[in-house]
Parts: C-alpha cells; sequence; structure tokens
C-alpha cells in the first residue's frame, strides 16, 4: 500500500527518481559503450564466483596442447629450444595427424641459416599459424573499437612465408585475469585477425567471417562483445585441456593429437607467460589461447553481445529507480524488502544464467541500484525521524488539552469513543465561593496566577486517586472516577479525592493564597450511569461525560452552599462503600433535597468542614 505523502515529499521523492536515473543511466552508458568503470571492480569478482559455482567445462575434443613442459626442457637441455629441434617437433606433430597447428611461440629472432630454414620447411609442411605481438598504449583502445597496436614484434619473414600470422594477445582485468580474447587488432600493417581466429581458419578449411557482432565459423555462430571480442570461458584449472609434452611427442608418442588443432607452448616452470584464472592461479598463457580456441569451435563462449549489455543496462535502471521509488512510497520495511528481493533474484538469475554461457551483469545493477538506495533509505530516515520528533511534540502539547489517561488511551486505540460508552463513574465538581469578588481585586494577571495554582491542585490530587479532570470551568472544575475504565473501588477513590480536596484546597486558600475570608471552596460528588463520548463537530470534539447523573453532581455544590456545608455526597454513592463507609467518617448531617430541575429528590450527605486525616475521618 502506497502510503499518502505530501506534496513536498513527493517532490523530493520526483528529485530523487531523477538524480537516480541519472546515475544508473550514466553508469549504462559506459557498460553500453564497453568504458571501463567501477562496475568493472564489482562485476570481475562476481563474474569469478559464478564461473566456479557453474563448474568446469569437459576438455574439448577439438584442441590438443603440446607443452615445452619441464620434462621437455630437461631432455633438451634448456631453454629455449634450438630452431631444429622445433622443426624436428614440428614434424612430428604433422605425422601424429594434427590437422592444424598453432605455435604460441615469438620467432622474432634470427638464430643459425640452416635451423631458421628448417623451421620454415616444417612449418610450410601443416596448416600453421604462428604468433605475433603488439605492444599498446596505455590508455589502450577507444571502447567499442577493436586494439590498436603502439608497436608489434613480428615473426621473421621466412616464417611469415611460410605460416599463416595471427596476434596473441589476450585482454585481461586490472587484476590481470584474461577476459577477453580480440580476434581482430589494427597494426602498422593494417587490420590483422587475431591468433584464436587465424587457428580456428586453419583447423577449419574456411576463414571464419566476422559479422557486425558475431563471428561465423564452419561450425558454430558465435555471438562477440563489442570491439569483436571473443568473452572467454575458461574450460577449468591448468590441464583441464588434453595436453601432451612436447618430449613424448618428440620420441613419438603423439597419438592423441589425431585430427585435433594442436597448440603448441610453453607451460615449463619460470618460463613463458602465466594467468590467474577462477580456477587455477596460474594458467600458462598457451591454454587461455586454447581455451578461447575451443570456445570458438565449440561454439561455447560466454555471450555477452550488444544485446546482453542492453538488458544489463535496462535492469539496472529499473531496480535503480524502482528500489528508490519502493523505499520512498511504501513503507520503509516493506519497500526495502520488495528492493532487496528485487535484487537478489537478478542476481540469482545471473548465477544461473552464466551456468548456461549468458554473461549478464550482477554488478552493473547493484553499481546503479545501491549507492541511491541507500541514500533514499537514509533521507527517508532522517525524515521520518524528524516528522516523528514534531509528532511527538505536537503530541505532547494536545496532551495538554486532554487527561493523559485519556491521551493514552487515544493513542492506543485511535478509534476509541467513535461511539458513545455507557458505564457507570463517580463524578465530582468542585467549585470556589466568593470567587468573583477575589478575582475584580487581583486583577487578569493575578487572578490567572490565582486559578492555574487551583487548577494545579485539582489535576495533583485527582489524578493521586485515578481520577481524570475531563474540564475545568473559571474557578471550578468536572473530574470523573472509573473514567475511561471503570475499577473495584471507584467511590472509595472518589469519596477520598473529596476529602483531600476540600482539605488541600482550604489549607492553600488560608496559606499561599493569602485569602482569610470571603472564599471557600464546595465539592459536590454523586455516582450513577453516565454517556462517555465525543462532543463537538467532527473536526472539533471534546471528550467529556453526560448524562441526568451529571447535573446531579453539579447540582450538589448549590446544594453545600444552601446548606453551609464544604461537601454533599449522594446517597447513592455512600451505598456502593459498603464495609469502606466507616473509614470515611459521619457526615455533620443527612438531608433529603431538592434538586433544581429534577423532580425525584435525593438523599444527600453534608460535611460542614473538609478537614479530614488522610484516611478521610473527621479531624
Amino acid at each position: 500500500m502506497i502510503l499518502r505523502r505530501p506534496a513536498g515529499y513527493l517532490l523530493w521523492t520526483a528529485v530523487a527518481v531523477l538524480a537516480t536515473i541519472a546515475w544508473s543511466g550514466w553508469l549504462a552508458a559506459m557498460h553500453l559503450a564497453g568504458e571501463r568503470s567501477l562496475v568493472d571492480r564489482i562485476e570481475e569478482p562476481l563474474t569469478d564466483l559464478r564461473l566456479l559455482v557453474a563448474g568446469p567445462l569437459p576438455p574439448p575434443a577439438t584442441v590438443a596442447i603440446v607443452a615445452i613442459d619441464d620434462a621437455t626442457v630437461a631432455s633438451e637441455g634448456g631453454y629455449p629450444l634450438p630452431r631444429s629441434r622445433l622443426a624436428a617437433l614440428v614434424r612430428a606433430i604433422d605425422a601424429a595427424g594434427a590437422r592444424a597447428l598453432a605455435i604460441d611461440l615469438l620467432l622474432v629472432d634470427p638464430t643459425t641459416p640452416q635451423d631458421d630454414a628448417a623451421l620454415a620447411e616444417a612449418l610450410a609442411s601443416i596448416p600453421t599459424v604462428i604468433a605475433a605481438a603488439g605492444r599498446f598504449d596505455r590508455g589502450g583502445a577507444a571502447a567499442g573499437a577493436f586494439p590498436a597496436t603502439a608497436d608489434e614484434l613480428w615473426p621473421l619473414p621466412a616464417f611469415t612465408a611460410a605460416a599463416a600470422v595471427g596476434f596473441a594477445n589476450v585482454s585481461t582485468d586490472a587484476a590481470g585475469t584474461p577476459r577477453h580474447l580480440p580476434l581482430l587488432f589494427q597494426t602498422s600493417r593494417g587490420p590483422m585477425p587475431g591468433f584464436a581466429l587465424r587457428a580456428v581458419g586453419l583447423y577449419d578449411g574456411i576463414d571464419p567471417v566476422l559479422g557486425r557482432n558475431r563471428v561465423t565459423t564452419a561450425g558454430s555462430v558465435v555471438p562477440l562483445d563489442l570491439g569483436w571480442n571473443l568473452p572467454l570461458r575458461i574450460h577449468g584449472p591448468a590441464r583441464s585441456i588434453g595436453t601432451v609434452s612436447a618430449a613424448d611427442v618428440l620420441a613419438g608418442n603423439g597419438r592423441a593429437l589425431g585430427g585435433r588443432l594442436a597448440l603448441l607452448g610453453v607451460s615449463a616452470t619460470a618460463v613463458g607467460d602465466t594467468f590467474a584464472t577462477p580456477f587455477d592461479p596460474v594458467t600458462p598463457g598457451v591454454e587461455i589461447l586454447a581455451n578461447g580456441i575451443a570456445n570458438l569451435l565449440d561454439g561455447i563462449a560466454l555471450v555477452r553481445d550488444v544485446a546482453i549489455r542492453r538488458i544489463d543496462a535496462a535492469a539496472a535502471l529499473v531496480l535503480s529507480i524502482g528500489g528508490v521509488a519502493l523505499v520512498s512510497l511504501l513503507p520503509l520495511t516493506a519497500g526495502l524488502v520488495i528492493a532487496a528481493s528485487a535484487l537478489l533474484l537478478w542476481i540469482a538469475a545471473t548465477f544461473v544464467l552464466l551456468g548456461e554461457g549468458l554473461w549478464l551483469s550482477a554488478g552493473l545493477p547493484l553499481a546503479a541500484a545501491l549507492p541511491p538506495i541507500g541514500i533514499a533509505v537514509l533521507a527517508r530516515q532522517v525524515h521520518e525521524r524528524r516528522v516523528t520528533r514534531r509528532l511527538e511534540e505536537a503530541e505532547r502539547s494536545l496532551r495538554r488539552f486532554q487527561p493523559p489517561a485519556l491521551a493514552r488511551r487515544i493513542a492506543r486505540d485511535p478509534q476509541f469513543l467513535r461511539e458513545p460508552i455507557e458505564q457507570s463513574a463517580a463524578i465530582l465538581f468542585i467549585d470556589l465561593s466568593g470567587f468573583t469578588t477575589r478575582s475584580e481585586e487581583l486583577g487578569p494577571l493575578r487572578t490567572r496566577a490565582f486559578l492555574k495554582e487551583f487548577h494545579t491542585i485539582v489535576v495533583e490530587e485527582t489524578a493521586a486517586r485515578q481520577g481524570v479532570v475531563l474540564n475545568f470551568m473559571g474557578d471550578g472544575a468536572m473530574t470523573v472516577f472509573g473514567v475511561p475504565d471503570a475499577a473495584p473501588d471507584t467511590t472509595s477513590q472518589a469519596l477520598v479525592a473529596a476529602f483531600a480536596l476540600t482539605r488541600r484546597v482550604g489549607t492553600w486558600l488560608r496559606t499561599a493564597a493569602g485569602v482569610s475570608h470571603g472564599i471557600g471552596v464546595r465539592v459536590g460528588l454523586h455516582y450513577g450511569a453516565v454517556v462517555l463520548s465525543r462532543l463537538g463537530h467532527d473536526a472539533h470534539q471534546q471528550i467529556t461525560v453526560s448524562g441526568d447523573n451529571v447535573n446531579v453532581a453539579s447540582r450538589l455544590t448549590e446544594v453545600a452552599k444552601a446548606h453551609g456545608a464544604t461537601l454533599a455526597v449522594s446517597a447513592e454513592l455512600l451505598d456502593t462503600l459498603d464495609k469502606d463507609r466507616a473509614g470515611f467518617g459521619e457526615p455533620d448531617s443527612v438531608q433529603l433535597v431538592e434538586i433544581r430541575g429534577r423532580r425525584q429528590p435525593v438523599t444527600v450527605a453534608l460535611w460542614l468542614g473538609g478537614n479530614r486525616d488522610s484516611d478521610g475521618s473527621l479531624a
């Protein structure tokens, strides 16, 4: 349920939504353009985690690695291998039945003419691609464009005449983890294919075709990321791709290479380049290239193309804007739970879909949604604290206009007294005799101070006996006992309060108020059924009691005045006391009196003086 909000709050919410659109839109625009941002710092570890959850892939049947490993280096007496031995290795790979050969070695420096010629001749015997490498400016390629080299390392002309050339550079993230394999490079010699793209063409016997956002090979159509970059899906830890030692191949044990693309590279300890992957912190570079080639041949690369990036951007906008709107307009807990659940569902979906090969971004929606939602929650809490403080101040102010017992009841139950309630209660009226003359003597300001002291005494003595002061009437007050909830000792508490009021007000008049004569106190007390209700207009109401018994209690102060008494108590109230009645002492007289405006007379007990001990007996 959306809460009704003031116009100012809705305006603030609209500003917050617009700011969220600007923030998430900026991040989404960079994501769509392929620009690096803080999103990548979040996305990269989450991608690693999702790859680990998805688990390793089965070894490919199309690619095998011929590794110049520790055993080969030991048997050959060191590294690098002489070109004559490389030539022998190439011929052995050809003899083992490899369908094509990709050599991840930089053959850029000449050796002896005989060895170089032997290797060139061997390369011509089998479809082969050899590696070139580019050096790049620190800024790298423009977002969405294929990488442009600042300098290149080219194989010797003798080798490029015998074999195809492809650039073997790998695109890594800030932590050095390979994420993409570029399939096209801009070089000083013009656009050049990547190493993996060349190798796939040799294996298939037909060059792959690069489209706008995909590459078509002989066996599959593979979607590509921006700039013709292949999103890498690593098969698993090191040696997850079938590997044969170069020493074994030289010894004639290369049967595992039959019909496959053989990838020759270095895996010996401390030789060649290595990369950290989610599955293994040290993976030889030749295995990274082998994974990329297998991704292309088998069509199992991660899918992160323009369409996927657009889905990422849409999710970021919806989750961030929706989250801010939810925590701003719904109750905070409900809005926060719904927004968090939506984010968690998206993250869960990215985990599931990565296992299916779809690389949706987990980092972009998180980066787009969490800061604005967090700020909105903080602003909402600050706003609600301010509103709460204002409401508390307003409630404290309003409670000054309602008896505390009724204010607490209404706070707990705002529907209290929507319908009138009939119940029994003790009604006490108190007023000061001779007050008009006294107020004339005091003047307005001193009269106010005088009445404030009088009213304070009434409230304190009434509240001490669980009574409620419902109304002040100048020099008088109406209090009730047994409201809002009845109590078993209502009438005894009311009578104790009556004695306490007459005693304390009388003492105050003689001492603190400085009144020696001409003013006194009268109290009338009655018990019976009353109607407790809200009276007044819908927009301006007062809680009070009404009914015949209220009128009787009010008239009892006139009875007290007529008989020169301080306290007049009806027999209806005294009859409820039973055994407790003796504790209040005997009245000075009991009279059957006529009540003005009422047909039936009332029996009234009169006390001429109000001074009683704390137990109510005569002093």
